[in-house]
């Protein structure tokens, strides 16, 4: 069957130079004689209307040029629909690129789609919002949020921002109901995660899968700054873990489990993140996997 692209730009995305990409996407793409069309993504992130576009132009791979959250968009939209996804990654972080050793230079990614194998990955529900990456409550979630509203992007920013408020940073009371047991917590932060990394190899869940029906879940709880900084770069430094009782990994007051589903009581209302991007918080979250959501061009 004939190949047929559609590539959707994120013109905001990251910091990269949009027209030096468009220029490759037309040289590599024309090379390998597949048809194609760019358009750009939308503001509201809404890609319904792909669904249709699909169906009657007879689109097989739909790539997305874009960080995480146009990643989220787009997955969100096709779930359901007889398409290979594809990334360039133009974001911030990239998290779910580089968990699935999607490279961060555009013609190495371009190779990914032509010649890499399109294999299903899973996704979650949090709530009723879709998510193939990593949500995350409070402290990581109140950097997003403000990194939303900044008017520089990249890792720079990310990492200055993520500085000025580790000094500020607060515990917010957590409940968290999952493998028929409760656990009450005050927390810094609370991770929910399909990929192994907030982004730019920054590992948070280093068990994690794209494809193992499983979600991890990391709970760094409260404790002496000092030595929260040094319980987050071993629980990057793990790599291979050992799983404790109750599928539960301990690291200094860092909790890791795996489930398939979870309930989190949220009464202090702590910030809300959704692969990257700024969510409304709730004070209960219902967090189910989705089996094989979407069909991702891999190495």
């Amino acid at each position: 069957m004939q190949r047929k692209f559609i590539y959707l730009i994120n013109p905001i995305s990251g910091t990269k130079n949009k027209d030096a990409l468009l220029k490759l996407i037309e040289h590599k793409t024309n090379e390998q004689q597949i048809p194609f069309q760019v358009m750009h993504s939308n503001a509201v992130g809404n890609y319904i209307f792909l669904q249709e576009k699909i169906k009657n132009e007879n689109i097989t791979d739909v790539i997305v040029c874009g960080g995480d959250g146009t990643i989220n968009q787009v997955a969100a939209a096709l779930m359901n629909v007889d398409i290979n996804i594809g990334i360039i990654p133009m974001g911030s972080g990239n998290g779910l690129a580089l968990t699935a050793g999607i490279s961060r230079n555009i013609s190495k990614a371009l190779d990914i789609i032509f010649k890499g194998k399109a294999s299903y990955i899973d996704g979650f529900r949090i709530n009723n919002h879709f998510s193939c990456n990593l949500c995350g409550l409070g402290f990581d979630a109140k950097v997003a949020h403000e990194f939303a509203a900044h008017p520089s992007r990249g890792l720079s920013t990310y990492i200055k921002l993520s500085i000025n408020n580790f000094f500020t940073a607060k515990t917010h009371p957590f409940t968290l109901e999952l493998n028929n047991t409760v656990i009450n917590t005050n927390a810094f932060f609370i991770s929910i995660a399909n990929s192994n990394q907030f982004g730019n190899n920054f590992t948070i869940a280093p068990k994690a899968s794209l494809s193992d029906g499983l979600l991890d879940i990391v709970i760094v709880n409260k404790m002496n700054k000092l030595k929260l900084v040094y319980a987050i770069m071993k629980q990057i430094s793990l790599g291979k873990v050992q799983q404790g009782p109750n599928k539960e990994i301990q690291n200094n007051g860092i909790q890791y489990l795996q489930t398939k589903n979870l309930i989190i009581q949220n009464p202090s209302k702590a910030p809300l993140h959704i692969d990257g991007e700024p969510a409304v918080t709730d004070t209960m979250f219902n967090i189910t996997i989705i089996d094989k959501a979407i069909r991702l061009l891999q190495p």
